[in-house]
């Protein structure tokens, strides 16, 4: 079943969106981030209708820079405007409001997969096809080879573990160990991301 919200739907735009983000700090447009995106063949056409390919394209961009917001909270505020998306430390966002406001029409639309307008088999793929490309451009390996167990102690957690823990784990170890993070490790980051795919591949 297609989830609604962010906490059941991973979306693995949000991993080559941080690396444009930190690399070079300046104020993005939705545009200009479907570019970069793009130029990596991160993100490819979606729909054969050039209008839907571009809403769709769009949809999954915004739906990542919201999760995203969320997780880098509270050392870092994610400014998410279509004209205006800037990564700032949250001590010195001058005027920006640090807190997330669940209410925004744009926010619940833009996390809502419902409005995304595919079933959940189609969403499934067009994600999964992102984690393979994207797998494929930081190194880790296209063949999954650990097993539950295995996948789970990378991730720090037992065997027990519930779906909500295992995406928990992963987003807050792929947000520390991501390379362009101040702690970060491009070895370490590749193989949550192995344990991650593994696990969501069950």
């Amino acid at each position: 079943m297609l989830a609604e919200h962010n906490d059941d739907v991973d979306n693995p735009l949000i991993w080559p969106i941080l690396e444009i983000l930190q690399k070079e700090a300046k104020r993005w447009m939705v545009h200009h981030l479907l570019a970069e995106l793009q130029k990596e063949k991160i993100i490819e056409t979606l729909d054969d209708d050039p209008n839907l390919d571009l809403f769709k394209r769009n949809f999954l961009i915004m739906n990542a820079l919201y999760q995203l917001q969320m997780m880098l909270l509270p050392k870092q505020w994610l400014q998410v405007e279509s004209m205006d998306i800037r990564l700032m430390w949250a001590t010195s966002s001058v005027g920006a409001s640090c807190e997330v406001n669940a209410e925004d029409p744009l926010r619940q639309y833009y996390m809502n997969w419902s409005n995304y307008d595919a079933n959940s088999e189609e969403v499934d793929e067009l994600l999964s096809s992102f984690w393979r490309r994207y797998q494929q451009r930081i190194g880790a390996s296209s063949e999954i080879t650990l097993d539950r167990r295995q996948a789970l102690s990378v991730l720090g957690l037992d065997e027990n573990a519930s779906d909500r823990d295992i995406r928990r784990s992963w987003r807050k170890m792929a947000l520390k160990w991501h390379p362009d993070r101040p702690e970060g490790d491009a070895a370490v980051f590749r193989q949550m991301c192995e344990a991650w795919q593994s696990l969501r591949s069950e």
